[in-house]
This record gives structure tokens, C-alpha cells and sequence, in this order.
């Protein structure tokens, strides 16, 4: 069994939020095969808590528009790891290092990763810091 199409269009648009609020390293695992209580982790990271909190906000709504709404959440007053779950997706958003040291993608590495769009990416570090500025003139 794998994810069902409801999910993976859940997945799809909390990913394309988390990357409009500058996310980092956006991924959508199919655990259904896994776990009986969901069918998909996005697991999604902010470099501080102030960006978790808009990563939040941002997925809540936009799977608000589709009609899905948070069963619980856990996490967001501290800001450092929140946990979303919308039923049949579970959202994690992680400060960066919380991610490293939790390493959830090795705990769920049996788990097919689910292709997402091109444009939900996340951003790379070298994308946060900006164009790079102009050269200096040849006078």
C-alpha cells in the first residue's frame, strides 16, 4: 500500500508553503507501508525558531485552504521541533540543528521518499545570503 493521492496533495502543499517561508531541506517520506496512523512525514527545517513559527503558521493554512485541519500539534511554543499532525500527513518542522541531531530521515530511511515539484526545494544556504553584489566599476 502507499501513500494515497489525498496525502501526497496534502504533502505537496505544505511543502510549497514551508519553501515560501525559506525552508530548508524540504522532504516528503511514504511511511504508510510503516505506520497504520498516517501515510506521509514532511519533515522541513528553519534556521531559528522565529522561521519554525512561520513554517508553521504557513502549512496550517495552506492545508486550511484545502480543508485539512491539524489534529494536534505539538512543539510550537518552543519553537524548535513542531509536529503537525493533519491525519494522514504528519508535519515536522525542525530548527536545524534538531534536525541533524534527530535524524529522522535515517530512522525512516526504509521509507520511499515521495517526488515533490521542482519548485519545493528549500533553500540552500548559498540562495539565503542573496544575488551576489555588483562588481565594483573599472573606472
Amino acid at each position: 500500500m502507499t501513500a494515497t493521492a489525498r496525502s501526497v496533495e496534502l504533502a505537496v502543499a505544505a511543502a510549497r508553503a514551508a519553501a515560501d517561508r525559506k525552508a530548508h531541506e524540504i522532504i516528503a517520506l511514504d511511511v504508510s507501508e510503516q505506520l497504520v496512523l498516517t501515510d506521509v512525514f514532511l519533515i522541513a527545517s528553519g534556521t531559528n525558531e522565529r522561521q519554525v513559527g512561520a513554517i508553521v503558521d504557513a502549512v496550517e493554512e495552506a492545508l486550511h485552504g484545502l480543508g485539512a485541519k491539524p489534529v494536534r500539534r505539538e512543539g510550537k511554543t518552543q519553537g524548535r521541533w513542531v509536529l503537525i499532525d493533519f491525519g494522514d500527513v504528519v508535519v515536522h518542522v525542525q530548527h536545524a540543528e534538531d534536525r541533524v541531531f534527530y535524524a529522522l530521515e535515517r530512522l525512516w530511511k526504509d521509507c520511499p521518499l515521495i517526488e515533490l515539484p521542482d519548485d519545493v526545494h528549500g533553500t540552500s544556504e548559498d540562495e539565503e545570503e542573496g544575488p551576489a553584489a555588483p562588481a565594483a566599476p573599472q573606472w
